[in-house]
């Protein structure tokens, strides 16, 4: 099996990565271990609007803004396969899209933990990630 298919094997079944973003405001490269989901072959990093994955109020994370600062980062597979790739995180704006991925049977956990989609629409976190080179 090639590498560009055990990447994009990895893409639809693993859930777990580290990503190496660099701080929007130190410029020093921060590490943190996050969820991304594939949403109809769409990979997304995303969250609950509150950083606890509890009904609450939006809290800010730090992942994003030094996504927003600095938009290509390291994703770090961690599951089926090790390997570090350089990627670009677009932001999600758009409301009808917001709700196209958070409605998706894929982002259910999402749901769950808050009253209504509305919420994850309206608050949480979403980027799309775009990993260089996998396209073809």
């Amino acid at each position: 099996m090639d590498s560009k298919t055990m990447i994009r094997e990895a893409l639809r079944k693993d859930r777990t990565i580290d990503i190496i973003t660099i701080g929007a405001k130190s410029g020093l490269p921060r590490k943190i271990e996050i969820w991304f989901t594939n949403v109809n072959g769409r990979i997304i990093i995303c969250g609950t609007p509150n950083a606890k994955g509890e009904k609450g109020q939006y809290s800010p994370r730090d992942w994003l803004a030094n996504l927003r600062a600095h938009p290509d980062f390291t994703f770090c597979f961690k599951e089926s396969i090790q390997i570090e790739l350089p990627a670009k995180a677009v932001e999600i704006v758009d409301p009808e899209d917001r709700r196209y991925l958070m409605s998706a049977q894929e982002t259910k956990w999402y749901r769950d933990q808050v009253d209504s989609v509305d919420e994850l629409v309206n608050g949480s976190p979403i980027v799309e990630v775009f990993i260089n080179g996998l396209t073809d």
